[in-house]
């Protein structure tokens, strides 16, 4: 069951908002995918930083990552 809501848009809203109908989106559709998208964007940044954060306390992947830095600098050529 959808469910009607109001909001106030300041003049960037209101311009993004425009900009998003002309592509032939309804002002509803136009806002519901916004939402959708900017939610999905929160939940991929938090499980990237969680990934990060797992890979950066896993000692045998920084191990890794150091000798192949390492390995790289060797084969750096000079000059």
């Amino acid at each position: 069951m959808a469910k009607a809501i109001s909001v106030r848009l300041d003049d960037e809203a209101e311009r993004a908002l425009r900009l998003l109908e002309s592509t032939g989106l309804s002002r509803s559709e136009a806002i519901r995918s916004s939402l959708l998208a900017s939610a999905d964007r929160m939940r991929r940044r938090s499980q990237l930083a969680a990934e990060v954060a797992a890979l950066e306390a896993d000692d045998d992947d920084r191990n890794e990552m150091l000798a192949v830095a390492s390995l790289m600098e060797s084969m750096r050529a000079t000059g």
